[in-house]
């Protein structure tokens, strides 16, 4: 690390999150020295433009990391799970946007506007969370700083590009072959999305599919509420791009939608966007391309004593991935918590 910035690598530079990663990198002004762009062998040789200098594709090995300060990795479970330790313990730190470090006791699983101090102490690999979860508590931690949680219910409607270009493919695809029932042949998922929800692989023996089981854990970790109530519902919509989330809370404390818009007015990476007699509310479409968290559709639950309902949004490749692991890069820099001491077996 010098003066004059940080040596960066993107793991898996050429996929969606990577190339996104790219550009907020450039947009936020990053302090880049040196950049290596690595991906599959598949991959390899090819180039890519940044900030006005071609960049040739390097195959990801054990040798990547040697010349590297902060390595963002968005290259799959298996991957980070093999090439992760091998990056620490040459040096570099690895912020993570798979699901295979997230509940590592060892790992932070970090969104800045939330658990920043968590960055302290880290050993090399921090976990970058379930994007839904990201736009989650950022909304529920300054909630539950002003009127204490006591349970939150939340039913997501999350767009294709949560599974990457051949989701995005995947619709795109079948929507003028719908007529015809067909199903994309390079779809990653289950049964046709055009026009179609789905819930995600049900691969928990209780039933719950392994993205809800995710929000409810990495939730309770970030927020440090190992005990907080959550019932989560995760569905695939037909959208192309952005997430939404239903979001019911229960608090100790009373709460009116008044309350709720003071406090969000005030929290860091939140915009209210909260006139829906005026058809202004988050959509998908409104958080495109944006950093935010946008919060409306704010409403008074008088089924239980203190209680309401929001709508949440925000752009799932940006915030739910990219940005979120290039600001939890800015905050390694900016809380002094760059040095570590890896772990001799991950």
């Amino acid at each position: 690390m010098t003066t004059s910035g940080y040596r960066i690598a993107v793991a898996g530079a050429t996929g969606l999150v990577g190339r996104t990663m790219l550009k907020v990198l450039a947009e936020r002004n990053f302090p880049i020295q040196s950049l290596k762009l690595l991906a599959s062998a598949r991959s390899a040789g090819m180039t890519m433009e940044h900030q006005g200098t071609t960049y040739t594709v390097e195959e990801l090995t054990e040798h990547s990391f040697t010349d590297v300060d902060i390595a963002l990795f968005s290259a799959g479970g298996s991957t980070s799970k093999t090439f992760a330790p091998i990056a620490a313990r040459s040096g570099a730190i690895v912020i993570d946007n798979s699901s295979a470090w997230r509940m590592h006791e060892h790992v932070p699983l970090v969104v800045p506007e939330v658990n920043a101090q968590a960055l302290h102490g880290h050993h090399g690999i921090i976990a970058n969370p379930n994007c839904s979860t990201i736009q989650l508590v950022v909304a529920l931690q300054p909630l539950h700083d002003a009127f204490t949680l006591k349970r939150v219910v939340c039913s997501t409607y999350q767009s294709v590009s949560g599974a990457g270009n051949k989701g995005v493919e995947a619709l795109l695809d079948e929507v003028p072959n719908h007529g015809a029932g067909q199903q994309s042949a390079r779809s990653p998922f289950a049964m046709q999305a055009a026009y179609n929800t789905m819930f995600h692989t049900i691969k928990e023996i209780d039933g719950f599919s392994e993205e809800e089981t995710k929000m409810i854990h990495e939730t309770r970790k970030i927020m440090s509420l190992p005990e907080l109530r959550l019932a989560m519902t995760c569905v695939r919509v037909p959208t192309l791009g952005g997430h939404a989330e239903s979001v019911n809370i229960e608090t100790e404390q009373p709460i009116t939608p008044a309350k709720i818009r003071e406090v969000l007015a005030q929290a860091r990476g939140i915009e209210i966007m909260d006139e829906p007699q005026n058809n202004i509310y988050p959509t998908p479409l409104r958080a495109h391309d944006r950093d935010d968290v946008f919060v409306g559709h704010i409403r008074p639950d008088d089924s239980v004593e203190h209680g309401a309902y929001l709508w949440v949004v925000s752009d799932n490749i940006r915030k739910g991935a990219a940005t979120n692991a290039v600001q939890i890069a800015e905050s390694l820099i900016q809380h002094n918590a760059l040095a570590f001491t890896p772990l001799e077996k991950w």
